[in-house]
């Protein structure tokens, strides 16, 4: 929310000094600036694209493994300017930086040009190009959460307490932490979760369980509203400290 408000009142600032610009604009030289802006605009997009195309053509030459020609022209495609842009044009001095105005409204075109030339086309342009999900995400995923289960246990053997919610704990984790392993060893085939998934399943159950009883009670007037709402918060936190990080996809 704190980014979206600044990237907002960035815009609101460069609106507030684009219009005594205008204002005080002749003819010739808001020609020049209309010229100006559209060629800046050109420049910033051509030299990125030009940029990553040998950069990843060189990278291809040296060591084998650079990026694709199609994925080479989606970075370089996705250039966007925004509120870097808006905010080192708003820094420059008032009256004692040469040409500050024709600056300022050419970053502003820089941004809205690129937001909306390329921000608006990069998605057809993947169709067009028929870029792929290279699954890159997913093997994190997998990764991060063998090693999660993996602490969570060595957390339980640390642990010096003893008893049965100790041994629930270490049962749980030591469960998923063999379907997570499975899941990273074969990923996308579908994994028997064990005593897991026979967990889950259990507390599915006691929520709806759960769930059911309040609602009854304040149907019955037994509770009120206050109450009512009180206990469902608890429930929620509940539901959500015990909700699995290994879903099903």
């Amino acid at each position: 929310m704190a980014v979206f408000v600044l990237n907002v009142l960035a815009f609101i600032l460069i609106g507030l000094q684009l219009k005594p610009i205008f204002a005080h604009l002749d003819r010739p030289a808001l020609l020049g600036y209309s010229i100006a802006a559209p060629a800046v605009c050109a420049a910033v997009i051509v030299v990125r694209f030009v940029w990553v195309m040998l950069y990843a053509a060189f990278g291809r030459i040296a060591s084998s493994g650079g990026p694709s020609f199609r994925g080479a022209t989606i970075v370089g495609w996705c250039g966007m300017r925004g509120i870097v842009t808006l905010a080192a044009a708003l820094a420059l001095p008032i009256g004692a930086f040469p040409h500050r105005d024709l600056v300022v409204f050419v970053a502003f075109a820089v941004v809205l040009g690129t937001l909306v030339i390329q921000g608006m086309t990069v998605a057809p342009l993947m169709r067009l190009l028929a870029i792929r999900d290279d699954g890159a995400v997913e093997r994190e995923v997998r990764l991060a959460r063998v090693e999660t289960a993996r602490a969570a246990l060595y957390a339980i053997g640390e642990a010096s307490e003893a008893g049965l919610g100790a041994d629930i704990l270490r049962r749980k984790y030591a469960a998923r932490l063999e379907r997570a392993e499975a899941a990273l060893a074969r990923p996308g085939t579908p994994v028997d979760g064990g005593e897991l998934a026979e967990l889950e399943s259990a507390h599915r159950r006691v929520h709806a369980a759960q769930r059911r009883t309040p609602t009854d009670l304040r149907a019955r007037g037994v509770i009120g509203d206050d109450a009512f709402h009180r206990v469902e918060d608890e429930l929620d936190w509940a539901e959500l400290g015990t909700e699995s990080i290994a879903r099903r996809d």
